[in-house]
């Protein structure tokens, strides 16, 4: 007599495991028999087998239901139903036996390989099966693309080609890396940069400049994500002024590029030298700007 095979035993969880304790105990077997980190071991790929098998079953609600009937009705210790006589099948359907060719297609599913009959006729393979995985990656990286190295959660390690100009929430389709012959789908997050930040396909960054600078303005260097480029900052230019630079932003689709906004911040040294402090003191005396005048009328 054929006998339902174990998938809860296979998983290592009990028959009122939640999907989460299914998913969960999936992906430790997974990681430890996966053939990446076994190579060679024929045990271990077909432990690996069993894993996926018993996974494509549990993590379905309808097969798993259809499943826990079948497994229940084998640890019943009366005596095996009789083989469906020629009676039955013209419509009688006498008590024990078969109701369908359904319900035996149904057993044999999920039955163990015991036999040679149950071998040739039922396929064990599970179906392929998309998989989602989530990638943060930085914004040089993003922008740039390039090969990869990453490490999945059920254990395996790829090395993957990475576009150019990746955005935030980007799927890249991997084709054939899921299980069992599906495809993953990597979704991309862009780190946050300490000194850059994406406003569209702008770049936006913040800039200090001495009181001198902002005075007489002049050539000053500036972070770009091409590298350093000088950038003119003009006489009189105001605390939070936002200058641009054309065309240093980040890639569009359509292959242009958009600026970087660069604001303008006017910082004080915190401390000055004594020749630094006699020179202000100095333009204290023979300055004419006064910032509050306007402030004498309220």
């Amino acid at each position: 007599m054929q006998t339902v095979r174990n998938y809860y035993e296979v998983l290592g969880v009990p028959r009122n495991a939640t999907p989460e304790e299914i998913k969960k105990a999936f992906r430790k077997l997974a990681r430890m028999y996966h053939p990446d980190v076994n190579p060679g071991d024929q045990a271990a790929e077909e432990k690996f087998k069993d894993i996926n098998e018993a996974y494509d079953v549990l993590s379905d609600e309808q097969k798993r239901s259809e499943y826990n009937r079948l497994l229940l009705g084998t640890s019943n210790k009366r005596r095996p139903p009789k083989r469906p006589s020629s009676a039955s099948r013209n419509g009688t359907n006498p008590e024990g036996a078969y109701r369908s060719e359904f319900d035996l297609w149904k057993f044999k599913d999920f039955a163990s390989p015991t036999t040679k009959q149950t071998r040739v006729v039922t396929s064990t393979r599970p179906s392929r099966r998309d998989v989602e995985a989530r990638l943060t990656v930085p914004l040089q990286k993003a922008y740039l693309g390039g090969r990869q190295r990453i490490r999945l959660e059920d254990g395996r390690s790829l090395e993957v080609d990475m576009p150019p100009a990746m955005i935030d929430g980007q799927k890249i389709r991997l084709k054939g890396q899921g299980l069992e012959g599906g495809d993953l789908y990597l979704k991309i997050t862009v780190a946050r940069h300490p000194f850059f930040s994406l406003q569209g396909q702008d770049i936006y960054c913040q800039v200090p400049v001495t009181p001198s600078e902002a005075i007489l303005g002049g050539a000053v260097e500036v972070p770009t994500i091409d590298g350093l480029v000088k950038m003119t900052v003009p006489k009189g230019v105001k605390s939070g002024q936002r200058l641009r630079l054309a065309n240093k932003g980040y890639p569009t689709t359509e292959g242009n590029r958009g600026d970087q906004l660069v604001e303008i911040l006017i910082v004080t040294p915190s401390e000055p030298t004594p020749e630094e402090l006699e020179l202000y003191e100095k333009l204290r005396e023979i300055e004419t700007f006064n910032p509050r005048r306007h402030l004498m009328s309220y």
